[in-house]
């Protein structure tokens, strides 16, 4: 599979993984939604001022994109997701789905 198609299919899973349509990410990124179905399927390549506004709208680094594994090491996987769950605050209704996933994980 070529890069184009590879990064393609990454930015589509991640897009729709996100919750979001061609149109919300496009508008967020300031491109048509008709160039970014053709960088999805990997008829054309993102620019790299384009790549930089997707990844903001993802809220990822280039690195998190263009890894071949996801994998990361405990201790940060910890730091994220602390991060993440101070980033929830006092959200009750979070903070419940948090408490019974971490308990449904420790249960098994």
């Amino acid at each position: 599979m070529s890069i184009k198609k590879e990064l393609g299919k990454k930015i589509k899973t991640i897009r729709i993984n996100k919750g979001y349509t061609q149109e919300k990410l496009s508008e967020m990124a300031g491109i048509s939604q008709r160039a970014l179905s053709s960088i999805e399927l990997g008829e054309n390549f993102v620019t790299a001022e384009t790549l930089d506004k997707i990844l903001i709208a993802f809220d990822i680094t280039a690195e998190e994109l263009f890894a071949t594994n996801q994998f990361k090491e405990p201790h940060e996987l910890l730091t994220l997701i602390n991060k993440n769950i101070a980033l929830i605050g006092n959200n009750s209704q979070k903070l419940e789905i948090i408490y019974n996933l971490t308990k449904s994980l420790i249960s098994k």
